[in-house]
C-alpha cells in the first residue's frame, strides 16, 4: 500500500464499539491513509453477537473489495459471524476484483475463514493483523507499540521478522504461510473452503481454548488431511488456553516438520501482523518466522 491510499472499514463478524472504531480509523488517517466506513458497520440486530444481517454484512464486504477506489478492506473486530459469508458473496465478481491488483485483506480471529476463503477462491495474499476496533490499536493511551511498527511494516512493504520464544521442533522450512485461528479452521473442514496445509507452513492460533479442545480440533484437521504435506509450523499466541504445549508437542511433533511457537501473532498483546499466502521462512535457530519474500530465491 501507499500512504494517501483509500482503506474501508467493514464488519463482517461481530458489532464494534463506536468508540474504538472512531480511535481506530484517526489512528489509520495519522498514517496518511484514507479510511471510509461501510454503511452496516455499526448496525445492530436481534442476534447481537453479528454486526447486523448477513445479507447487509456481506454486501459491504463485497461493494468494498470491488471498489476500484479501495486499495484495502480492513475488518472492524473479529467475534463471530464471517463464515456465514461465504455463500452469500459472487466469488466471481471478487476475484474480477483481485485481478486488478494490490488489494489487502486484513483481519484476525474469526476473520481466519475470510482469509481462507479468499486463498481457494481468489488466490491471493490476506494480512493476519490487528483491527480498527481493537484494544491495541484503538487504545485511549494509543495503539499498542509493536504491534503498531509491525502493522506499518506489514501495509508498507517491509519484512519484519516475528520472533518467537521456543522451539519444539528444530530446523528450518519455507513456503506459503497458511492457516489462523484454529476454532475457524476445524469449523471449515468438509466445506468447499477446507484448509490444507500440503506444500506450506501452518500457522495456528486461538484464544479461550481448553487444551483438551485443542486436541479436539487438531485431530480433526489431521483426521481431514489437512496437514497432509505441511512443510513446518508457526505457532502464535494462546491466550486464556492453559498450558497448550504439551498437547501442541504430543498432536504436532509426530509430523517430523519443524515447529516454532511463541509468536506474538493472534490474541493479546503485542499482536504482530503476518501475511498469509505469501512465501515465509521458519528458522528455529534464529527462533523467528521472517517474510513475505517474492521467490524462494529471495527466501533464500
Amino acid at each position: 500500500m501507499q500512504r494517501g491510499d483509500t482503506v474501508a472499514i467493514v464488519s463482517p463478524s461481530g458489532p464494534p464499539n463506536a468508540v474504538l472504531l472512531r480511535r481506530g480509523v484517526e489512528r489509520l488517517e495519522s498514517l496518511g491513509l484514507k479510511a471510509v466506513v461501510g454503511a452496516h458497520a455499526l448496525d445492530r440486530q436481534e442476534l447481537d453477537y453479528l454486526a447486523g444481517g448477513d445479507a447487509d454484512r456481506a454486501a459491504d464486504l463485497q461493494a468494498a473489495w470491488c471498489d476500484p477506489s479501495v486499495a484495502g478492506v480492513f475488518c472492524c473486530r473479529g467475534g463471530y459471524g464471517a463464515g456465514r459469508l461465504l455463500e452469500l458473496l459472487d466469488w466471481d465478481a471478487m476475484r474480477a476484483a483481485a485481478g486488478a491488483g494490490g488489494k489487502v485483506l486484513l483481519g484476525s480471529s474469526d476473520i481466519t475463514a475470510l482469509h481462507n476463503a479468499f486463498a481457494v477462491e481468489l488466490g491471493v495474499p490476506t494480512l493476519h493483523g490487528p483491527m480498527p476496533a481493537s484494544d491495541v490499536l484503538a487504545g485511549e493511551s494509543g495503539p499498542e507499540p509493536l504491534t503498531w511498527e509491525s502493522l506499518q511494516a506489514a501495509l508498507f512493504g517491509e519484512v519484519m521478522p516475528v520472533p518467537g520464544d521456543r522451539v519444539l521442533a528444530p530446523g528450518r522450512a519455507e513456503g506459503v504461510l497458511a492457516g489462523g485461528n484454529l476454532s475457524l479452521l476445524a469449523s471449515m473442514c468438509g466445506t468447499r473452503w477446507q484448509p490444507s496445509f500440503d506444500g506450506k507452513l501452518a500457522f495456528l492460533e486461538d484464544v479461550g481454548e481448553e487444551p483438551y479442545r485443542i486436541d479436539r480440533m487438531i485431530t480433526q484437521l489431521l483426521q481431514a488431511g489437512v496437514f497432509d504435506g505441511v512443510r513446518g509450523i508457526a505457532l502464535g499466541s494462546w491466550v486464556g488456553c492453559g498450558d497448550p504445549y504439551p498437547v501442541l508437542r504430543d498432536r504436532l511433533l509426530p509430523l517430523g516438520v519443524p515447529v516454532l511457537a511463541g509468536l506474538p501473532v493472534g490474541h493479546g498483546s503485542p499482536q504482530m501482523s503476518v501475511w498469509l499466502g505469501a512465501l515465509g521462512v521458519i528458522d528455529t535457530e534464529s527462533c523467528s518466522l521472517s517474510g513475505p519474500f517474492r521467490d524462494e530465491e529471495q527466501a533464500r
